[in-house]
């Protein structure tokens, strides 16, 4: 008579458990829900990355090797840039900001760009101003003068920012009135546009001053 220990449990299966396995796994094949058996090891996260990238390059053999793979990485990397980068000034809507994107945000800086905004000499005049103000008090009068300047600077910003947030917003609700873009958004994007010098608005100007956008 054959003894049994607790705690162990025999591996021997009878023919007729090992014919029923075989059945359910045939079965969840065809049904398409087939797990593989855990008999083997899981697959390592890198190792099937790996496995679906496709070859890994070998590592260089020299220093003059890696040299010249690392120079041409950069050299693809300043290309891409580059590419993208004049993508985004030509207007290419694949490549700007999700801000940037649409015929409706098109249609702004078209209108902003025919336009000749006083509020384009903020940035020159702030510019120009910080490093006077650093000066301290040897230049005390200049650096009062500037101070005013560029407290009418930012007058005039704020008076032409509304006058042309209201008409952006006007023209865009005439030409595309099934637009969800709410008019603070579009006010504050034309305003933000007319501050900045126009060589480098991004996108490009596409229009000329005076053109007329319908």
């Amino acid at each position: 008579m054959g003894v049994k220990f607790l705690g162990r449990e025999s591996k021997q299966t009878s023919p007729d458990t090992e014919l029923t396995e075989q059945l359910v796994d045939e079965a969840e094949q065809a049904s398409g829900a087939y797990t593989p058996s855990k008999g083997r090891a899981t697959p390592k996260r890198r190792e099937a990355e790996g496995k679906r990238r496709g070859p890994v390059a070998p590592p260089p053999k020299t220093q003059r090797e890696a040299l010249k793979r690392m120079r041409g990485n950069k050299e693809e990397r300043r290309k891409a840039s580059a590419d993208r980068r004049e993508r985004i000034m030509r207007g290419d809507d694949s490549a700007l900001l999700p801000r940037d994107r649409g015929p409706v945000k098109a249609f702004v800086r078209d209108l902003v760009d025919a336009r000749r905004n006083l509020s384009g000499a903020f940035m020159p005049v702030a510019l120009l101003a910080l490093p006077v103000v650093f000066l301290g008090g040897k230049y005390l009068i200049i650096t009062q003068y500037i101070s005013y300047v560029f407290f009418v600077m930012m007058l005039i910003v704020v008076i032409e920012g509304l006058f042309l947030s209201k008409m952006v917003v006007r023209r865009v609700r005439e030409k595309f009135p099934d637009a969800k873009d709410r008019g603070f958004s579009l006010g504050w994007y034309a305003t933000m546009r007319a501050m900045q010098y126009r060589r480098l608005r991004a996108p490009r100007a596409r229009v000329k001053h005076g053109a007329v956008i319908s």
